[in-house]
């Protein structure tokens, strides 16, 4: 539980961002090419070779790279894809405006449920002056982020910290969750498939699901390209939620079927407009 006096840095301005977007673009060309030599990348990437070691120990620590005799191979694409390195640059702009509408939905004294994915750590910057705030969350980042926020009470999800995605996931995290109430729940997925949303880890599905059952509000964080993507793990419905928050580029035919399940749409513009379009009467 941490009180800070300070507020926090946009997260894509961070030297710790920076180094996601490097190491994610080292994933992207190693899993592009298979494999490659290691001296390869430092011309590739304009680094040092200490500096591209470190960067790929750290990718085999996550199980995304395999190393050996300074060549580097990429692991199975669906587990790089799932992973906060190729995440956090993904759909930025996107991700930004979706932040910011949803901060319309915060207020002074809520205690609030944040979970491990880059969409929700946006909205971070937007935290200073909204307090005083309870933050929960299970991402490792977002707590590194939070913890020097004036009139933030930060509470860490513990339990087994799972490196490929910078969180704790799994049993502890869930019991941990399932002792709190929050009034608000902000959570993002990786793939929306037939109105059903969908993860490709097992224990995040798990995980992401405690915090929707023990939120008052659930707000779904969705840019455009999550209704293209398919994964394996079920995470529950559109339905599940009081809110879903998405951008203009989401087909209209996405918002439609939505607000015909008794869904509130949100629209985040980039001209600054909000377009809170809501949900049919039944």
């Amino acid at each position: 539980m941490t009180n800070g006096l300070t507020t926090g840095q946009v997260p894509n301005d961070s030297r710790h961002a920076r180094q996601l977007v490097r190491r994610q673009q080292i994933a992207e060309t190693v899993m592009a090419e298979g494999s490659m030599r290691i001296e390869d990348l430092t011309e590739r990437f304009g680094i040092s070779l200490m500096t591209a070691h470190r960067d790929v120990d750290e990718l085999v620590s996550r199980g995304l790279f395999r190393k050996s005799r300074g060549i580097v191979s990429a692991a199975p694409t669906s587990l790089i894809e799932a992973s906060d390195l190729y995440r956090v640059t993904r759909q930025s702009e996107e991700k930004k405006l979706i932040a910011e509408a949803a901060m319309q939905f915060v207020e002074p004294g809520q205690a609030i449920f944040f979970d491990d994915s880059t969409t929700v750590l946006q909205m971070v910057p937007h935290l200073p002056g909204k307090g005083p705030l309870t933050v929960i969350t299970n991402s490792l980042i977002l707590l590194n982020e939070v913890r020097d926020m004036k009139d933030v009470t930060l509470l860490g999800l513990g339990g087994q910290l799972y490196n490929w995605c910078n969180a704790f996931v799994g049993g502890m995290t869930i019991h941990e969750i399932r002792r709190l109430r929050a009034d608000v729940a902000f959570i993002s997925i990786a793939a929306i498939t037939d109105d059903l949303l969908f993860h490709q880890s097992p224990e995040m599905v798990e995980t992401k699901r405690a915090m929707l059952d023990c939120a008052a509000r659930r707000i779904l964080l969705a840019d455009h390209t999550k209704f293209e993507r398919r994964a394996l793990h079920n995470f529950g419905a559109l339905s599940d939620f009081d809110v879903v928050i998405v951008d203009e580029k989401t087909p209209f035919a996405h918002i439609e079927r939505m607000q015909a399940q008794g869904i509130n749409v949100v629209v985040a513009r980039a001209s600054e407009k909000v377009d809170v379009i809501p949900a049919r009467r039944r």
